[in-house]
């Protein structure tokens, strides 16, 4: 079913496409052609023969996109991640009091030094 689903979608993209490419642009050669507005072939019948071609294949568009969402969709288990237990709380971590070790010290680069560049100099310690 879902490969029946793909070849019309393919099929009625490639029409969207080639419709859309057809039609005339609205700000180009306005008044131009003269004649009744009424008959099929006059500029202003095709014209309004690809609006609504153009809306019936983008109604067919849509229609097969969602029908590929919900084949694509109708195998899988059904859960919310509501459902799901929730997570351990995480403790805050405490505060340390000022002059305490610092567990990642100024000394120790958090890079190994690259050979031929010179290292900035380590920063200076906070004054309390």
């Amino acid at each position: 079913m879902s490969t029946v689903l793909i070849i019309v979608q393919l099929i009625v993209s490639v029409a969207l496409v080639i419709v859309v490419l057809m039609q005339k642009s609205e700000g180009g050669a306005l008044g131009i052609g003269g004649g009744s507005g009424g008959g099929l072939f006059t500029p202003r019948g095709a014209g309004d023969a690809l609006t609504r071609l153009t809306a019936i294949l983008a109604v067919m568009f849509f229609a097969t996109s969602m029908g590929l969402t919900i084949l694509a969709l109708h195998g899988r288990p059904q859960h919310s991640i509501l459902d799901s237990s929730p997570a351990k709380p995480v403790s805050a971590p405490v505060p340390k009091a000022p002059g305490a070790a610092n567990p990642h010290p100024a000394s120790k680069p958090l890079l190994p030094a690259v050979p031929g560049v010179p290292q900035p100099p380590a920063p200076a310690k906070p004054h309390n």
